[in-house]
């Protein structure tokens, strides 16, 4: 793996073991870090890492560029801004990557014209809008409890579509039910209907031991399910995002990294993508866990495996102080 480090290879071998980043040399470190030319970071959580302002300035002081990339589509690039600067951080909008955002733009770019019914929260319907495209109401949508099934209520016998949806947007909705999949999958019904999905991200972490915190993906899949339809993945770990930087930016994957938390979403969107990959072991995937990934069989266990691990972002702004003039 080092020498493909030192050479700036196009492409990554597979390995049975991950490197402790520390582990490389002076040299071996400042030849890796010269061959980078842009720096992805996860954001999908809600706490800034120690030193990761300072670490974001110092890679834009080397002239890499620098993008954040999250599946959290409750929120607009705009309301991501406004969350990174009331944490006093130096950031750009064109920095953030958003599943809300490219879910958006995935229309636009097709010259859409019609309206989409949303199962989400206004971070997909705002970023719509800025877009000049229409998108039904979203909240909660209940089933009015008489006693009765739903199925055989009047409000459902007189439930009409809107024939104008020409597209299903499904993310995050605190208010998914029943009512909502009926719908949802109605409108799938007909194939010319984009079926679009955030993320399929199965859970979020949980700070309360023993309880399940259900992600984008279980709504998704519930929706798949009843569409009997595949989605169109606009998040990690599938290309689409670093697609956009790719094309938008000009960041070739081989000589850009990606530092996330979460194995089988960050880290396996950069195997997907052919980029580097560090995982920081201050948030979902520990180390003991990547370390039985080596082992597996399982070639999406594999994809999971990044090619260096540290403590945390701090620890990569130290080796870079360390190293560079």
């Amino acid at each position: 793996m080092t020498a493909d480090l030192i050479e700036g290879s196009t492409c990554h071998k597979q390995q049975d073991m991950i490197q402790n980043m520390e582990e490389l040399s002076n040299d071996e470190f400042v030849k890796f870090f010269q061959n980078l030319d842009a720096v992805m970071f996860d954001c999908d959580g809600n706490n800034i890492m120690k030193n990761a302002q300072d670490l974001v300035i110092k890679l834009r002081a080397y002239g890499k560029k620098v993008f954040f990339v999250t599946n959290n589509s409750t929120k607009t690039r705009e309301e991501f801004l406004s969350k990174f600067n009331s944490f006093g951080f130096d950031v750009t909008i064109e920095e953030i990557i958003s599943s809300s955002y490219l879910s958006a733009l995935y229309l636009k770019e097709r010259n859409f014209t019609k309206k989409v019914y949303v199962v989400g929260m206004a971070g997909i319907t705002k970023e719509l809008k800025s877009m000049g495209i229409e998108s039904l109401e979203i909240g909660p949508d209940p089933i009015v409890d008489d006693g009765n099934l739903w199925l055989s209520s009047a409000e459902m016998h007189n439930l009409t579509l809107d024939t104008d949806v020409g597209a299903v947007i499904v993310g995050f909705d605190q208010f998914f039910c029943y009512k909502k999949l009926f719908k949802a999958a109605s409108y799938l019904s007909n194939k010319d209907v984009y079926f679009i999905a955030t993320n399929t991200d199965e859970q979020f972490p949980a700070e309360r031991k023993g309880f399940v915190i259900p992600g984008t993906g279980s709504i998704v899949n519930a929706v798949k399910t009843a569409a009997d339809r595949d989605p169109i993945v606009i998040g990690k770990p599938v290309p689409v995002m670093f697609d956009f930087i790719q094309r938008s930016y000009k960041v070739e994957p081989n000589r850009a990294l990606m530092i996330g938390d979460r194995a089988n979403t960050d880290i396996m969107f950069g195997r997907n993508c052919g980029l580097w990959t560090l995982l920081v072991l201050s948030g979902v995937t520990s180390l003991q866990e990547v370390r039985e990934f080596c082992y597996s069989r399982d070639a999406s266990q594999q994809k999971c495996i990044p090619h260096f691990y540290l403590n945390g972002v701090a620890d990569f702004y130290k080796l870079i102080v360390k190293t560079q003039p």
